[in-house]
């Protein structure tokens, strides 16, 4: 019985896949894996098929053009990304305060909403020539297009969150003599968190969107711009270089926000 028992505990444990994929190496791992099989074969394909550097270059190719223009892709990210970040800001309070007067205010939701949602309807790519009429080819348009894709979906969700209070407890409040900004410190923030947080990772991504649409079109610095001028020369690798850049910073402001979303409403899940 006991060399049974022995047996067992020397035995090796049977690798359980599914069990893998709930843990935090899993989310690293799986997707590093796919990337890396996607840029083996796109590196392949490209050796295959015999395509040229200026239709279609390489990983390496666009490694190296990653290298020798380094300090340029370095100076235009950074340019980027202050431009998304300062769009963000503004849009992230205009979109608070937005969304609670709207979710308070039967007025103002009337009065506004339907003209929240037309001018969301307008491409903002349509506005970037006006901004650099008006403001010129600097900064400016990029942070303002950043501005105008993000405050609506955090003005939208602010008013949703606050929608979904219970009414009775706002009765209660609203007996006891609080105002509604009270209310909304001590019950509606903390109960629309949740949905400002699904907000802000959706309009960061848009912020970062808007600013590289607007740097491509009325810039003269960004990532944007960088792509536009790396295609105008025919530098198709470091154009790519750049596009790969873009992909890298997305997904790292888009994962800056869900870690800061699970230590400020960890309660929440």
């Amino acid at each position: 019985m006991q060399g049974t028992v022995e047996s067992a505990r020397r035995a090796p444990k049977k690798f359980n896949f599914d069990a893998f994929l709930q843990t935090k190496l899993a989310t690293i791992l799986m997707p590093t894996i796919a990337t890396i099989l996607l840029f083996i074969l796109w590196e392949v394909a490209v050796w295959a098929f015999k395509i040229q550097p200026f239709n279609l270059p390489a990983p390496s190719k666009i490694l190296e053009a990653a290298i020798k223009f380094a300090p340029q892709l370095t100076e235009n990210s950074l340019r980027t990304v202050w431009t998304t970040f300062a769009g963000f800001a503004i849009a992230s309070v205009v979109g608070v305060v937005l969304g609670f007067l709207i979710g308070y205010s039967r007025v103002i939701y009337l009065t506004f909403y339907p003209l929240l949602v037309a001018f969301n309807t307008i491409p903002k790519s349509a506005l970037v020539p006006l901004l650099a009429v008006w403001f010129g080819a600097n900064a400016i348009p990029a942070i303002v297009t950043a501005f105008l894709l993000a405050f609506f979906p955090i003005a939208v969700n602010v008013a949703l969150g606050l929608e979904t209070i219970e009414p009775e407890m706002k009765d209660v409040l609203h007996a006891l003599g609080a105002s509604n900004f009270e209310i909304f410190l001590k019950v509606g923030w903390p109960h629309t968190l949740p949905y400002v947080f699904a907000s802000l990772k959706i309009a960061v991504s848009f912020s970062f969107i808007g600013a590289v649409i607007a740097e491509s079109i009325a810039s003269n610095a960004g990532l944007g711009y960088l792509i536009v001028q790396a295609a105008s020369d025919f530098n198709v690798p470091l154009a790519f270089a750049a596009l790969i850049a873009l992909a890298v910073l997305g997904v790292i402001l888009y994962s800056m926000f869900v870690v800061i979303e699970k230590k400020v409403i960890y309660w929440a899940r």
